[in-house]
């Protein structure tokens, strides 16, 4: 018996492409289509569905990223939430799984008021905020300008050792400045709550110095050749293109400084200088808490901070991305 073979002709390369047609498997077989027959069905598919899947395509990765992204937003927005739907609670209510209560009450950010000088702490975080953030900001960009440009003997080494000063913790450093401001006398004072970070940090100096290195060197040169000081090249020529950066410096600052509760709690006790952290803690009682009114007193201390982050969005944002903190 005499077996057929079944004859494949594939696609010839930069050739036309051979006939297809059925050959005989075997004897009383079936039929076996040729290669060229199913490399003219691929090519049938046209461009229209191609296209098709593509969009689909897109379309189910899109819907992947915005429902990861919707999860991050959504956990990150749930805690807020649930501390503003605790403000308008009652007590009884405070353990309830509802988001919005039957009767809000709106009394509760009014007794905050009541219990606490809320309005003098917010003023003194503020005056803290605004005082330490103006000297981050200045001397953080003065140091970042000198790292950066200026050219002297041990620069790097002396850059590497303030920049490893971040890797020690801030519990550390606590008691040492305490024992500085008990001997200039500082202690419950205003003082000890702005000098201590007035004078820039590790992490600003690195922030600024890495944006001043990407700013072009010719600006630079131009200056000097105009007769320009070092002092003027910095103020007046690199200062205003640092402007993304010097954002990010001071909201960070900003935050830094208005959530700091063990550096208040260790200086302050009276309420005429405590902070606004203090306050929600004083808040809190021994052995029983009214957990609506310290909701309504962290939704208090909340809003200043988002008013900060809303008027500053678009430059925090682009400084972020320019300066590299992005991960970019």
């Amino acid at each position: 018996m005499k077996k057929h073979k079944v004859l494949l002709r594939p696609r010839l390369r930069g050739g036309n492409a051979t006939k297809g047609h059925l050959h005989r498997v075997g004897r009383g077989g079936g039929y076996l289509q040729s290669g060229a027959t199913v490399e003219r069905e691929r090519d049938s598919v046209g461009p229209d569905d191609r296209a098709r899947r593509a969009a689909v395509r897109r379309l189910v990765r899109g819907i992947g990223i915005y429902a990861a992204l919707a999860g991050v937003a959504w956990c990150a927005l749930a805690p807020i939430l649930w501390a503003l739907s605790g403000s308008l609670k009652r007590d009884g209510e405070i353990t309830e799984p509802a988001l919005l209560p039957e009767d809000p009450q709106w009394s509760n950010f009014g007794r905050v008021f009541e219990l606490l000088p809320m309005g003098r702490m917010l003023l003194n975080t503020t005056v803290y905020a605004v005082c330490v953030t103006a000297g981050q900001v200045f001397f953080c960009s003065l140091a970042g300008y000198a790292f950066a440009r200026l050219r002297f003997r041990g620069s790097e080494a002396l850059f590497l050792a303030y920049l490893a000063t971040l890797m020690v913790p801030l519990t550390v450093t606590v008691i040492p400045q305490f024992l500085l401001m008990r001997a200039f006398g500082w202690v419950d004072t205003a003082w000890s709550m702005i000098v201590p970070g007035l004078f820039g940090s590790a992490f600003g100096t690195y922030l600024m110095r890495q944006f001043f290195r990407t700013l072009p060197i010719e600006l630079e040169e131009a200056a000097i050749l105009d007769g320009c000081s070092t002092w003027q090249v910095y103020w007046r020529v690199l200062l205003p293109h640092t402007r993304p950066a010097l954002m990010v410096l001071a909201v960070l600052t900003w935050i830094t400084v208005w959530n700091d509760f063990l550096w208040p709690l260790v200086m302050i006790q009276r309420n005429e200088l405590a902070t606004v952290t203090l306050g929600l803690v004083r808040l809190q009682g021994q052995y029983y808490s009214q957990w609506p009114l310290l909701m309504a007193a962290a939704v208090v201390i909340l809003l200043p901070l988002l008013a900060v982050y809303a008027i500053g969005q678009r430059a925090f944002i682009r400084g972020i991305t320019l300066s590299g903190l992005g991960g970019r």
